[in-house]
């Protein structure tokens, strides 16, 4: 199929809201090991960082801490046991994806989470992303904010790095972006953690909803938002 352009997303924080899962996954190891619950909002705003992110905030321990690994090993596999329970695409999400394949404009998804909790989730959230174009760092040698998952992405929809947009709750994001050639829309009702000020990013839009998201998609491909 030929598109007119695409729009491509990251994963959690911008079109998928996991927070839900990761605040069951992280106060059940915190529980286990006799400690109080984490604050909601801090585990919500540091998933965008993954799971290295979340053992260093959320269990205070440094890379080179022997427990680091075993924690993170162990936040991964109780994620794969509950992964999709409680998420959901963000409100608007439902509207706007089959609106875009309606106009020709593709969308698909490039994201840092692995392969094997990326495929599950969509099937359980049934998400067909155009072409099934779903890149995560297992399809490509350098991830984001390396610009080489976004341009096989757009290669895959045959479609020029220039024609693409790309939406992200993170500052690598939209470096990753700027790498590619791509406009960057930096999604402020995602995950960004309270120390990052998403105005930093440089990014070449700021949006606040999924409603705003969809106003800038559709003004710059020239869509009719009514479809």
């Amino acid at each position: 199929m030929s598109y007119r352009g695409a729009v491509l997303f990251d994963l959690d924080g911008t079109l998928v809201d996991t927070a839900a899962d990761f605040i069951d996954v992280i106060n059940r190891m915190r529980a286990e090991d006799r400690l109080p619950p984490a604050d909601h909002l801090l585990i919500r705003n540091t998933v965008s960082e993954g799971a290295r992110g979340l053992v260093r905030r959320i269990f205070k321990l440094d890379d080179s801490d022997p427990q680091f690994e075993p924690q993170r090993q162990r936040l991964l596999d109780l994620y794969a046991g509950q992964l999709g329970n409680e998420a959901r695409l963000f409100a608007g999400f439902e509207q706007l994806l089959p609106a875009l394949e309606a106009q020709d404009i593709a969308w698909g998804i490039v994201t840092n989470k692995p392969w094997r909790f990326t495929e599950p989730l969509l099937q359980r959230l049934a998400l067909a992303p155009s072409q099934a174009v779903a890149i995560c760092p297992d399809h490509v040698t350098t991830s984001k904010p390396a610009a080489e998952p976004l341009l096989l992405a757009a290669s895959r929809l045959g479609l020029a790095p220039g024609q693409c947009l790309y939406a992200g709750d993170h500052r690598r994001d939209i470096e990753a972006a700027r790498n590619a050639g791509m406009p960057g829309i930096a999604c402020g009702f995602g995950y960004i953690h309270e120390d990052d000020d998403i105005h930093d990013w440089q990014a070449d839009t700021i949006v606040q909803s999924v409603d705003e998201l969809a106003a800038v998609i559709h003004h710059h491909f020239g869509l009719n938002p009514h479809v």
